[in-house]
């Protein structure tokens, strides 16, 4: 079996899912439940429809169905290229009643051949006839599509292009339905119509129209489904995330780090100076009632900065910000760190 048949070879992938969406679609018209042989046609050469008919086939008989593929391009069949299977007998010695051996009798089971994919049975194309289209009208054809719809649940036909040849268009009369497979940027709008056009004129119905070969950026291309399982690029980004998380956090954790290397650098007893310096020089504001903090002055000694006296001066504690406050402790810090170096000149000529 060629790799083509994705929705067997990678059942997970996002054209694998197209192709149950494409066969959900089929089943909801199929309201009535008379819905039981659907051709898969095209107006030329080269726009896939033996690609979806393939994948389609396959869709159907995932999902619990059996299913008979028909490879009715008597001219040009690939079908039992796709699945791996036997050129032949196919539906043209069906049809005709000629064989490689000629005493044998024309047996339907003779003609279905099993593929690797459960429930799926396909009829090749046979050997290239000189009249396929008459073999199409035949009663043969009639009677082989009521036999297969009383021995599976659904018929799938791999038409001809309809521009080219009128095969499908005949076809178009004997099935329930027909599915148009178009090429992005391919087929013309006028071929279009004309093959659409041509069915209705003839009796048959028009399920819908697929356009193929629509151009896919790689990365939308290379995206699973997240009940498909963990996407690798989804987990980069994580991981990435988190070293931005554990980065942030060494980030917060620096100060703390820098208080602890002063702490250590600085003798206990030097500490015991600084604060009972600082207990003398400036007062706790809980020594300091409410009706007193109301444009209050605070003693700073003249060793310490003339900003940090202007901030220190409380008008109100409403006004106080976090800006300002964040001030007024660096400037303490910088007081610190005066008073830590006198400390230890002092020290030094002792």
């Amino acid at each position: 079996m060629r790799k083509e048949v994705i929705a067997h070879k990678d059942p997970k992938s996002p054209i694998s899912e197209i192709f149950r969406t494409l066969r959900t679609n089929i089943q909801f018209m199929n309201t009535s439940k008379k819905l039981k042989v659907l051709q898969v046609t095209s107006t030329f050469l080269g726009e896939g429809k033996s690609w979806v008919a393939s994948n389609l086939a396959v869709t159907f008989a995932q999902a619990g169905k059996k299913v008979i593929l028909i490879d009715a391009d008597m001219r040009k069949g690939r079908q039992y290229a796709i699945f791996g299977v036997s050129p032949r007998p196919g539906l043209s010695n069906y049809l005709s009643g000629v064989t490689d051996n000629e005493n044998e009798k024309a047996d339907l089971a003779d003609y279905i051949q099993e593929t690797e994919v459960q429930n799926l049975y396909l009829i090749a194309a046979g050997n290239v006839p000189p009249n396929p289209s008459e073999l199409l009208v035949s009663a043969q054809m009639v009677g082989l599509l009521e036999d297969l719809k009383e021995l599976c649940d659904i018929v799938i036909v791999d038409g001809t292009p309809c521009e080219l040849v009128t095969d499908s268009i005949i076809l178009a009369r004997l099935v329930d339905s027909t599915v148009v497979v178009t090429a992005h940027k391919a087929t013309k709008k006028e071929a279009l119509e004309r093959a659409v056009k041509n069915i209705q004129n003839v009796g048959g119905k028009i399920a819908g129209v697929v356009i193929n070969k629509i151009p896919v950026e790689g990365k939308k291309f290379d995206e699973r489904y997240y009940y498909y399982g963990e996407n690798p690029s989804m987990n980069k980004g994580m991981k990435k995330r988190r070293t931005m998380s554990h980065n942030n956090n060494r980030a917060f954790k620096r100060p703390i780090e820098k208080r602890e290397e002063l702490k250590r650098e600085i003798k206990p007893a030097n500490i015991q100076n600084i604060t009972r310096t600082l207990d003398r020089e400036f007062p706790k504001q809980n020594n300091i009632n409410n009706n007193q903090m109301e444009n209050q002055r605070i003693d700073i000694p003249e060793e310490a900065p003339k900003a940090l006296q202007r901030d220190i001066h409380i008008e109100n504690k409403e006004e106080i910000t976090i800006d300002k406050t964040n001030d007024i402790l660096k400037q303490i810090n910088e007081y610190l760190d005066q008073e830590k170096t006198k400390l230890k000149k002092g020290n030094d000529i002792t």
